[in-house]
């Protein structure tokens, strides 16, 4: 891991599978696209401070009739110092990190959401909350999400924080409850 002091500049983008979060990175050394579903809790905005950089990667996608070229970091630490959720995010193309999967992963899940129609059984949306957040759960006030869950799971546990009346503590990195 390296430790960097920069800017990290967080957009919000809808895409087919709902909002989702990417992030630039602008530091002494580089600037990095910043994919990790951490971001998922964030405001759009600028969040000055340092940033654990664990890998540096190429990365590509198609988008837009376009072939996108970046270079990924991975954050493994982030220690705000400033948060600016005024300042809009510059704009781009870009692809939501859920349409990354592997093709078989995307057709198993698929499946599974044929199924469950098909089948009578529930769906996958109607978890209780103690299924969404496993061991999360009985919620504590203050909360930290686990980002290393999956992608979709995250979204669906930072939906629902929201609606019980959480609010995301960006300096501490955490949700509490009003």
């Amino acid at each position: 891991m390296i430790k960097v002091s920069g800017v990290l500049h967080i957009k919000i983008i809808t895409g087919r599978n709902g909002d989702f979060r990417v992030g630039r990175l602008v530091t002494d050394i580089g600037e990095f696209a910043v994919k990790d579903a951490e971001l998922d809790q964030y405001e759009e905005g600028r969040y000055e401070g340092d940033f654990g950089i664990s890998q540096i990667s190429p990365s590509y996608y198609s988008t837009g009739g376009r072939l996108v070229v970046e270079v990924r970091a991975r954050l493994s630490m982030i220690d705000l110092a400033s948060v600016d959720e005024t300042e809009p995010a510059v704009s781009g193309l870009e692809q939501d990190p859920l349409d990354e999967l592997p093709v078989a992963v995307t057709v198993a899940v698929q499946d599974r959401a044929t199924k469950t129609k098909d089948e009578g059984i529930e769906p996958l949306e109607t978890e209780t909350d103690a299924e969404l957040f496993g061991l999360l759960w009985p919620l504590a006030n203050p909360l930290k999400l686990d980002p290393t869950v999956d992608r979709n799971v995250f979204r669906k546990q930072r939906d629902r924080l929201k609606a019980l009346g959480y609010k995301f503590q960006a300096i501490n990195q955490q949700w509490l409850k009003d």
